[in-house]
C-alpha cells in the first residue's frame, strides 16, 4: 500500500531542488506532486491532483455505502410494489441486487462530484504555511520506501520539513 508523504518547503526554488533529487533517486514524477497558494508560478512543478486537494475519495467512499443502502432500501419498496400491470416480474433476489448496485454506483457518483468543492480536511494544518508562501510537498510512495524518502530528503535538503504521513502511523492501542 502506498502512503502520501508530506514536506513543507520554503520556496519554489527549493521544490525545484526537491523534485530533481527525487528524481535521481527513481521516484516517478507522477508520484511527486506541490501545492503552493494561489497565484504562485510554479513553472514546470507537478500540481496536486484533484483527490488530494479535495475530499474527493472520502466522499465517494460515503456515498458507495450510503447509496447502496438507500438502493437496498428501495430493493425492498420494489417488491412490495404490485405488479398486475407488466405481465412477468423480475425475481426478488435479482431486484434487490439491482436496486442496491444502481444505488452503490449512483451514491458515490453523486457524492464524490460535491466532495470536490470541498478541501482535503488532511491538508487543513497546511494551510496558514501555504498562506505564507511555503510549498507543500506531497509524494506518493511503497511502504518499504518511505524510511528511505524521509532520509534522503533529511540528508540532502535540510530546509525541509517533514510534516506526516497518510494513512498515518498510528499506535493501535495508545
Amino acid at each position: 500500500m502506498n502512503r502520501r508523504l508530506y514536506f513543507m518547503l520554503p520556496d519554489v526554488k527549493s521544490a525545484h531542488a526537491m523534485l530533481n533529487d527525487l528524481l535521481l533517486a527513481r521516484i516517478d514524477a507522477s508520484h511527486i506532486h506541490f501545492l503552493a497558494k494561489p497565484g504562485t508560478p510554479m513553472q514546470n512543478l507537478p500540481e496536486a491532483s484533484v483527490s488530494e486537494r479535495t475530499d474527493l475519495i472520502e466522499g465517494w467512499e460515503t456515498g458507495m455505502g450510503l447509496g447502496a443502502l438507500v438502493g437496498l432500501a428501495l430493493g425492498f419498496v420494489a417488491i412490495m410494489v404490485p405488479t398486475w400491470w407488466y405481465t412477468k416480474p423480475i425475481p426478488f433476489v435479482a431486484t434487490i441486487l439491482i436496486c442496491t448496485a444502481v444505488g452503490f454506483v449512483a451514491g458515490g457518483m453523486w457524492t464524490a462530484l460535491a466532495a470536490t468543492s470541498i478541501p482535503n480536511s488532511q491538508l487543513k494544518q497546511f494551510e496558514k504555511r501555504i498562506a505564507g508562501g511555503q510549498v507543500l510537498m506531497i509524494v506518493l510512495a511503497p511502504f518499504h520506501r518511505v524510511q528511505e524518502i524521509r532520509k534522503l530528503v533529511a540528508d540532502q535538503h535540510p530546509e525541509a520539513a517533514f510534516s506526516g504521513i497518510w494513512p498515518t502511523e498510528h499506535v493501535i492501542f495508545p
